[in-house]
């Protein structure tokens, strides 16, 4: 069965000048990867050097009733933001896109103690990454629109769980596209607790039955950047929280080390690399599998989001289908997870910029 080494925690996965690749346990103290050198073949100024990182961070956050999305991201060209929120019962929507050209602002080099926010017309979007304490705060105010009623949230993420289960081990990675350019991603499940008002409706997430996952990347991706994400969390059959986050992108050596991971009651599980594959395209079934036998899902989209972005001679295209997963899971034990009906979500992107 797959397995890798997960290190404990080190300050930097950047020494000497130089990217490691690896898996820790915990967030690095501060990632600034301006500290790489020479990450191209010719030797650019550093602040070309910074227009090339694109970075994002992402939360997912789901109750039996309600699914949320949001994405703060800052691609240098531009800032986009995106929040979508789905209600399991009446099939309700809210789909806000904001998007910003230029800098101006940059997302944090630490998840100890910083924050970030996004403030324009109509929108505000604040992040406190806090992990010091174990928690991770989001801020959330959208504005009435013709069509789009007003959205209000206040979300904190639990990562020390409170008692309710065992803390979860969150997964930091450092993987490589080449030998000075490389791409890091930061992972945690935990429960939720929060308040939401939509159109006027107050939603009280209760952390006994709410999760969440959230995900910090940065990297020098390619300039046309390509990858597939896969995400999923809920209870199983003895009531016990489980989630999973996969990926497939243009990083080297994904069985060595990959951003793929499931928890179970807080345990992390490295998964080995997945293939994402979609005969019927991406509003058919989604395979996703592993050559290990520890990966076998079906994806099925329920309700597809699509963004097309043309920008300063950029290009993105974005599509996350909000759906069902089916299908098994094999946990670090070697026990088997039978996955049914597990409201999830995909994403792929295609950027160029």
């Amino acid at each position: 069965m797959y397995s890798r080494e997960i290190a404990e925690r080190r300050s930097s996965p950047i020494e000497k000048g130089k990217p490691i690749a690896g898996t820790w346990t915990a967030a690095f103290e501060e990632l600034d990867l301006l500290d790489i050198e020479r990450p191209y073949r010719w030797p650019l100024s550093r602040w070309m050097r910074d227009l090339r990182i694109k970075e994002w961070q992402s939360f997912f956050v789901q109750d039996d009733r309600y699914y949320l999305q949001a994405v703060l991201s800052n691609l240098k060209h531009y800032r986009w933001a995106q929040v979508f929120l789905y209600d399991k019962e009446t099939k309700e929507q809210l789909r806000f896109r904001k998007l910003l050209p230029f800098t101006g602002w940059r997302m944090p080099r630490s998840l100890a103690n910083a924050s970030v926010e996004s403030r324009s017309l109509g929108f505000f979007f604040r992040i406190h990454n806090w992990l010091d304490a174990d928690t991770i705060r989001v801020d959330l105010d959208i504005e009435p629109g013709r069509r789009r009623p007003s959205f209000t949230a206040h979300l904190e993420y639990d990562l020390g769980m409170s008692g309710l289960t065992p803390k979860a081990m969150p997964m930091a990675v450092s993987l490589l596209f080449d030998e000075n350019r490389s791409m890091y991603a930061y992972k945690a499940l935990s429960p939720v607790r929060g308040d939401m008002v939509f159109g006027g409706r107050h939603i009280s997430l209760k952390p006994e039955r709410t999760q969440g996952i959230f995900a910090d990347f940065k990297g020098y991706y390619s300039f046309r950047m390509r990858q597939v994400w896969c995400s999923a969390f809920g209870f199983d059959e003895e009531n016990r929280s489980y989630g999973f986050s996969m990926a497939e992108n243009q990083t080297k050596e994904a069985f060595t080390n990959n951003e793929n991971a499931l928890w179970v009651d807080g345990r992390l599980t490295p998964l080995p690399p997945v293939r994402i594959t979609m005969p019927e395209g991406t509003g058919g079934p989604w395979i996703i599998q592993d050559t290990e036998g520890m990966v076998d899902l079906v994806f099925n989209p329920q309700t597809p989001v699509h963004n097309r972005i043309e920008i300063f001679l950029s290009w993105a295209d974005y599509e996350t289908p909000l759906g069902f997963f089916n299908g098994a899971l094999v946990d670090a034990d070697g026990r088997q997870i039978q996955v049914h009906n597990l409201w999830g979500m995909g994403e792929k992107l295609f950027l160029r910029v």
